[in-house]
């Protein structure tokens, strides 16, 4: 994944997400479920990475504001 620069973590409320699940489909559930409650990005790339159990992506969230089904 690429690194996490000064811009995506500049001011409060702003988090990365990396985010690892059995499955793609719990993934994208979870990422869901994050988009019901913050602005978030799209998820990324979802990863396998070789050796390791289940799939990774990042998301970025601005938690200082609510996702789009609350306004």
């Amino acid at each position: 994944m690429k690194e996490i620069n000064e811009q995506h973590i500049s001011e409060p409320g702003l988090v990365v997400l990396d985010i690892t699940a059995a499955d793609e489909e719990t993934l994208e559930l979870v990422v869901a479920q994050l988009e019901e409650r913050w602005a978030t990005s799209s998820p990324a790339l979802v990863r396998r990475v070789p050796g390791r159990v289940g799939v990774t992506s990042r998301v970025y969230a601005d938690i200082r504001r609510t996702g789009a089904q609350d306004g």
